[in-house]
């Protein structure tokens, strides 16, 4: 199998679906066009709803907080002179205020310098390497979803190893490149560890939440649980569909079809004895934090009743990030999270680098993380508008009165019980395959969604674990999916007439199969068994008074 070639004059209906729905997805216009525009539409229909008196009855109890006095939501204008005084003296701080905005910078710091030593790289092929022939498909899938934690790291370095590998083994590449995508791409809301990603959709579905409850705030850590569940779901799921519907599909290998030139340059670097050093370091480095952190983290309740052991009374620092000042946050650790994560990366890369000898002094240590920062040029220049659209939205009042609308939709119709997050769950999954970012896709639905939900009592945190569901399952076939691209000319490496309908068709079961199996998860794990989903993250939305 091959796909279909891009000169077969007949194609199957499935073929010329999602042809469809490629050609469809380049028609949209960039995210940061995108967000630009929403910004101008949010003004323009603010104008509109003030003019048309546009107001819905707050549902809130009296003397909430927010609650107009007359317990009237209505649409604030923006287009009068009080809006243009608001947009032109807030342009600057509304991007810069931007909750994801500071988080993703500083944890790409230490990410990126732990990138750009080689401890990640080496990390990735000694967990593949390190298994036998028989548990090679369960360590590419499972190796993707551990390389979420550092962003593009799986893509650049995984899927085109997850390839070589199974090359050198006799088996066909491209289920082994399929493999290793479908576990850094189709699994990317699942791990056993936190990554840049959580802090930055924590950010929006703060700012979304206090559309609704002005003090709410979302922990990066509030679905870390059904995420380390969800990792051994994935890898189980993702490696059963490798084995008994893709290889069986595929075939033998037919080299004749592949590009010589390239297959006969080495294809496996296996680790030196030098980055085994290198690795053995850095592992000893990350178990004294770990050893650190947990002495700093040492629960001790509250500032007013410390409970400090006797024996650690007069030490230092001890369960500094441990204190719980605020229990609707939790512990200090949680809310430190970000900075947690950009220490383990940074020093554990570093003591990498110095043993290998890809970071020499403090020269190459900045450059490190300067190069971790030219790459989101893009990135920021997405958040400046996508910052506008986020507080136009709000000082409208339109999120708001959306949310109540719908949300009296909903109960009209009666969805207002956890089937709801079944149409929620496939929406997220079909917008994904016209626009790829995951932050730029959430950016612009949970400002809705999220007060919408939080009106049937559902937490944020929920309905953000239901929305990373979504938006992971899709993503192997979206060609709006930003590595989509170099995926297929990886792939034209061991076929040169793959066609970009034969990629999608590849990784369609995957799509489909971590579709259904992750929302039935879901669902047994939350509504059935009511498991936590994260760290002080409850399922249901908490009372103001709670």
């Amino acid at each position: 199998m091959t796909g279909v070639e891009p000169d077969h004059p007949r194609r199957s209906w499935m073929d010329r679906f999602l042809l469809a729905i490629e050609w469809t997805g380049n028609l949209l216009p960039h995210p940061v066009t995108m967000f630009a525009i929403f910004a101008i539409a949010t003004i323009l229909l603010s104008g509109l709803g003030d003019w048309l008196g546009w107001s819905v009855a707050d549902p809130r109890p009296e003397g909430a907080k927010g609650r107009a006095a007359d317990g009237m939501i209505r649409v604030v204008s923006l287009m009068g002179s009080d809006g243009i005084r608001r947009i032109s003296t807030n342009l600057v701080k509304n991007f810069t205020e931007f909750a994801p905005l500071g988080t993703v910078l500083v944890a790409l710091l230490g990410v990126g310098l732990a990138e750009h030593s080689g401890l990640l790289s080496a990390a990735i092929r000694s967990l593949v390497f390190g298994v036998p022939n028989a548990l090679v498909t369960v360590a590419i899938v499972f190796a993707g979803i551990m390389s979420n934690t550092a962003s593009e790291i799986g893509y650049i370095v995984l899927i085109p190893l997850g390839a070589a590998i199974y090359h050198s083994l006799g088996r066909h590449p491209l289920a082994g490149l399929a493999a290793a995508f479908a576990g850094v791409s189709g699994g990317y809301s699942a791990n056993l560890l936190l990554g840049t990603i959580d802090p930055l959709l924590a950010g929006v579905t703060t700012e979304s939440a206090r559309l609704w409850r002005a003090d709410y705030s979302v922990s990066p850590a509030c679905n870390w649980y059904f995420m380390i569940a969800s990792t051994f779901l994935i890898t189980a799921v993702g490696t059963w569909v490798s084995l008994y519907l893709i290889e069986p599909r595929l075939g033998k290998f037919d080299l004749e079809r592949a590009d010589k030139d390239w297959l006969a340059e080495p294809k496996l670097e296996k680790l030196t004895d030098r980055e085994r050093q290198g690795l053995f370091g850095a592992a000893a480095a990350i178990v004294i934090m770990v050893l650190v952190l947990a002495y700093l983290c040492w629960p001790i309740g509250t500032k007013e009743n410390p409970n400090i052991p006797a024996f650690a009374a007069n030490l230092p620092w001890f369960g500094a990030l441990g204190l719980v000042e605020d229990p609707a946050k939790g512990p200090i650790f949680l809310q430190g999270i970000v900075a947690i994560i950009f220490a383990f990366f940074a020093i554990a890369g570093i003591v990498f680098g110095r043993i290998v000898g890809t970071i020499r002094n403090d020269k190459d240590v900045i450059q490190s993380m300067s190069k971790s920062m030219t790459s989101l040029g893009s990135y920021i220049v997405l958040v400046f508008f996508a910052a506008q659209f986020v507080k136009f939205f709000e000082w409208t009042n339109l999120g708001t009165l959306l949310a109540v609308s719908g949300a009296r939709f909903i109960k009209d119709i009666g969805m207002d019980h956890a089937g709801i997050f079944v149409f929620f769950i496939l929406l997220c999954a079909l917008i994904n395959l016209i626009m790829g970012s995951a932050s730029a896709k959430w950016t612009f639905m949970a400002p809705v969604f999220v007060p919408m939900m939080m009106q049937l009592g559902y937490s944020p945190e929920l309905i953000q674990c239901a929305y990373r569901i979504g938006d992971s399952c899709t993503n192997v076939i979206s060609p709006m999916m930003s590595y989509f691209g170099m995926i297929f000319v990886f792939a034209c490496r061991y076929d040169r007439k793959f066609g970009m309908g034969s990629i999608i068709s590849l990784m369609f079961p995957y799509a489909m199969m971590f579709l259904i199996a992750w929302m039935g998860f879901f669902y047994v794990y939350v509504f059935w068994l009511e498991l936590p989903i994260g760290p002080n993250a409850p399922i249901y939305l908490p009372t103001e008074a709670s």
